[in-house]
């Protein structure tokens, strides 16, 4: 299931700022904004690949940083693979790379990795990496389909994540200790 993630205040972390590139995963951002507003994660018919209450967050989002006069920029991920931010090709990561360069600032909405991601590609400019959201746990939930071509997700709970030692070291499976 998609990990759960919970809202961060960006507003504060761009104060001073003028130009914002919202990165988003498109996977479990979305859900998590799904369900915490009970509506379809995806609505096939009438909006084929896209999740409404996602995108409305990110409208909602650049109205919040333009009240604050920054600029901003969805980078936008229209293909199923690349909806996973922390799996990106090397093709996207340039891509994103190459928009980068013209922002003050980066916010990423989605969980540590796919901030990682980002923050491994703005080193070297001076850009402000903006962590806009927390990992709260995984989601635990039943996938429930509905006419006409809705997706949403139904009895959910969050489980915690276990805390991980640090500098324990995670490449090592269960079956390899």
């Amino acid at each position: 299931m998609p990990i759960h993630l919970n809202d961060l205040d960006v507003a504060t972390e761009t104060q001073g700022l003028r130009s914002a590139l919202i990165i988003p995963c498109y996977m479990c951002p979305a859900v998590s904004v799904a369900t915490r507003q009970k509506r379809p994660f995806i609505q096939f018919m009438s909006h084929l690949l896209k999740s409404p209450p996602f995108e409305q967050y990110l409208k909602d989002l650049q109205s919040a940083l333009s009240a604050r006069n920054v600029t901003s920029t969805v980078f936008a991920s229209g293909f199923i693979h690349q909806w996973f931010l922390c799996l990106w090709t090397a093709g996207r990561r340039r891509k994103l790379q190459r928009q980068l360069v013209n922002y003050d600032s980066a916010i990423v909405l989605g969980c540590d990795s796919a901030t990682e991601t980002v923050r491994e590609l703005v080193e070297g400019h001076d850009c402000k990496v903006i962590q806009g959201m927390e990992v709260v746990g995984v989601m635990n939930a039943k996938l429930k389909f509905s006419w006409p071509g809705n997706i949403s997700f139904a009895d959910c709970r969050v489980v915690p994540i276990a805390t991980q030692k640090e500098g324990a070291d995670l490449s090592q499976t269960s079956e390899a200790r």
